[in-house]
């Protein structure tokens, strides 16, 4: 592919990057010369948006949708095609060329996060594979060099801030176009002599000043690839504080360090940066107290798009997922993977359409709620938000409806304020006796919502509950 861009040109690799180096250094020290230590009331401040949303939208988008999945046969790749299928660089450049999203519109993907109830849009800018989204002075790599030829981050952030909703970037420090990122694949025959690592950390830095300058205000840069041994606690913490130089206000997850265990996503004790851990593909079985966290997930088996993936979770496990995640303290990021058209898959949409029909009647029971003051429930779920008197509301999701019109609620203790249905109009009361052992909620004999009926159990005080439960 012909470079427009010199910064990536292999035959420039000696005094322009040098001084590249020394416009990166500056512009690093620059940026953490503007940290100031933060107090916890101003990193709760920073993090008040973001925890009160709980509901967001992962977009994995890039060339790799091309090929849709397939490669030689095989039918089961999509984000990682380059890797998994082992496609040489010149040839996987090639997908550049193929990729013209026609049908891409960024204000019905917006619509489309919003009706479901996502507050939130995290998208790939750049993944492993290098390719950019975004219209970038130091790669020729990007969505401009493509027949498209349209700046797609500038479109959804616009969007996004048309509709309300918080607009994110997901950044990969893995590169594995990037001549000076290291290492290359094992099974790669491109040679890595002349490479040097700590100019493609100037890149990195470079592109992160675009994204955080260009678009207006960015809630969250949400890293990944950080587990190769070029990288480490050293550079996170100095591309932590970097970004937050940029943008004092921005959130950025644990995947900007070493600070993770697997895919569990703890950040960990022992001085990693981070302002959120990051469970993959799992909830953390008591949630993570202490730790600001989020689950991110697909709807099938891929993040990026595969034609041939039809194995996709029910609209009634996605939203006892987003419930499960929001009564143990987390967010939950629910990943579409587009098309290279630009069209967000049928089955995603009627997906997200569910649990927005879902989240219409039942948000209040979501945003801004905390953790269940309970640690099992046989029937269900709670979140729990304070009321401005002094009381505390439950929201009692309720998955599995008692048959004989009793909603046992074990181990409080408190002085009963009220119940009702969440989803009743007119908010009519629903008896609740407190007997031994807890409250009792009397409830229709039919189940409204066979999803997840949400009973409100308004409490006096804050709950408090016998020591086995």
């Amino acid at each position: 592919m012909p470079s427009k861009k010199p910064f990536l040109t292999a035959v420039v690799l000696g005094t322009f990057f040098l001084s590249g180096i020394l416009v990166g250094l500056s512009v690093t020290q620059a940026a953490e010369e503007n940290i100031k230590p933060e107090s916890k009331a101003e990193h709760d401040q920073r993090m008040k948006w973001w925890r009160e949303a709980r509901f967001g939208m992962f977009i994995h988008w890039g060339i790799y949708s091309v090929p849709a999945g397939e490669w030689k046969g095989r039918t089961d790749h999509a984000e990682w095609i380059r890797d998994t299928a082992r496609i040489p660089l010149k040839q996987y450049e090639q997908f550049v060329g193929q990729f013209n999203p026609v049908k891409f519109n960024a204000d019905q993907w917006v619509r489309i996060a919003k009706n479901a109830g996502a507050r939130y849009i995290v998208i790939t800018t750049k993944h492993h594979d290098g390719f950019c989204l975004f219209d970038s002075k130091y790669t020729d790599f990007d969505i401009m060099s493509t027949p498209f030829k349209r700046d797609i981050m500038k479109e959804l952030s616009d969007a996004c801030r048309r509709q309300g909703i918080a607009m994110c970037w997901y950044h990969s420090i893995m590169d594995w176009h990037h001549p000076d990122y290291l290492p290359r694949r094992k099974w790669e025959q491109r040679s890595a002599e002349g490479a040097n690592f700590d100019r493609y950390v100037t890149y990195l830095k470079n592109q992160l000043r675009e994204l955080t300058s260009n678009y207006g205000h960015i809630g969250v840069l949400w890293f990944d690839g950080e587990w190769e041994r070029t990288w480490n606690h050293q550079r996170g913490q100095d591309l932590y504080n970097y970004v937050r130089g940029l943008d004092p206000n921005i959130i950025i997850n644990n995947r900007v360090d070493k600070g993770r265990s697997g895919m569990a996503g703890l950040t960990q004790e022992g001085g990693f940066t981070g302002d959120f851990g990051t469970p993959e593909q799992e909830i953390p079985a008591t949630g993570l107290p202490g730790v600001d966290w989020e689950t991110c997930m697909t709807m099938n088996d891929h993040w990026g798009y595969n034609k041939h993936d039809h194995h996709w979770k029910s609209k009634e496990d996605l939203i006892h997922t987003l419930v499960d995640i929001a009564s143990k303290g987390g967010n939950f990021l629910l990943n579409v993977g587009p098309t290279s058209e630009g069209l967000i898959p049928p089955a995603s949409v009627e997906r997200l359409e569910a649990m927005g029909r879902w989240m219409k009647v039942n948000g209040d029971s979501i945003y801004g709620t905390t953790a269940s003051p309970f640690k099992k429930l046989a029937w269900g779920r709670c979140t729990q938000k304070p009321l401005p008197d002094g009381k505390t509301r439950l929201y009692l999701h309720v998955f599995h409806w008692p048959k004989d019109g009793a909603l046992v609620v074990p181990g409080v203790s408190n002085e009963i304020s009220g119940a009702c249905l969440w989803s009743d109009p007119s908010g009519r009361r629903l008896a609740a006796a407190e007997r031994k052992g807890g409250v009792v909620v009397t409830v229709p004999a039919a189940c409204p919502d066979p999803i997840d009926t949400v009973v409100v159990l308004d409490l006096k005080g804050a709950p408090r509950l016998t020591a086995a439960h």
